[in-house]
């Protein structure tokens, strides 16, 4: 299996629109952020989570042409604004499989309404297979998928685990039950937007306080804005086997 971050940034991404912070003024390219999502590639599938605004570049950045399904995590725009640009793929291959809880597909529905008509269906709207999912593990080709419901500031989202790797964005809160599922990971993906506290999402010391908790093997930071830092020198004060996730970092699970 291997992993590839097609984006590590917070719902602004970095830099910030007209942002003179220094960090959005870095020359470092891995201080250069688009909204977070990964791409999943196992037996010649590719499997994205999450689809936001940046959609379109990461696919061509990564020169991915072919997508076999996608997952949500939740309904925020920067998690879902680039479903339209699914269009090539599915006018090439055929309706794409989406997972995601109800108020997720409910909220597509209603923002995208025009993909999910019936009636005078717009001929080059982009053509879906919804699959309602629920914190239960399911089954997807040749991989068991284990949803991991995290609190995001009172809106409960899904993480997700796959074999020995997870991936969670925008948590604040893991209940005890569900902190269960992240246990023998050989790699965890957790959000960690800055340095100072957040109302809705894990600072960097409430991200380590989990790490060091449920202790997997390695873990990538994601979800990060640009208030976290300069890239090269938050990798320095890093525990052990915890590292910065970067845009188009590839990693083999």
């Amino acid at each position: 299996m291997k992993i590839i971050f097609l984006g590590t940034g917070t719902s602004q991404g970095i830099p910030v629109i007209g942002c003179t912070h220094e960090v959005c003024l870095s020359k470092d390219p891995k201080d250069k952020r688009l909204r977070s999502s990964i791409a999943i590639l196992h037996d010649e599938n590719t499997y994205i989570i999450d689809c936001g605004p940046d959609f379109r570049q990461q696919m061509l950045n990564q020169k991915i042409t072919r997508i076999s399904s996608l997952f949500f995590t939740h309904f925020h725009a920067d998690h879902t604004a680039g479903l339209d640009d699914i269009r090539p793929f599915t006018q090439r291959y055929g309706s794409l499989p989406i997972f995601a809880k109800k108020d997720v597909i409910d909220s597509l529905k209603e923002r995208f309404d025009y993909i999910f008509s019936t009636i005078n269906r717009y001929v080059g709207a982009p053509s879906l297979i919804t699959n309602e999912i629920e914190n239960k593990p399911f089954q997807i080709d040749l991989l068991k998928v284990i949803p991991i419901e995290v609190d995001h500031g009172g809106l409960k989202i899904f993480g997700y685990r796959i074999n020995d790797f997870a991936y969670i964005t925008d948590a604040k809160m893991v209940s005890e039950v569900e902190k269960r599922k992240l246990l023998n990971l050989d790699i965890l993906i957790v959000n960690a937007l800055r340095i100072d506290k957040h109302p809705t999402h894990f600072n960097l010391k409430e991200a380590l306080d989990l790490i060091a908790e449920v202790q997997p093997k390695k873990t990538y930071l994601i979800h990060i804005s640009h208030k976290l830092g300069f890239h090269k020198e938050v990798s320095k004060i890093l525990p052990k086997n915890v590292f910065l996730a970067y845009d188009g970092l590839s990693l083999e699970i």
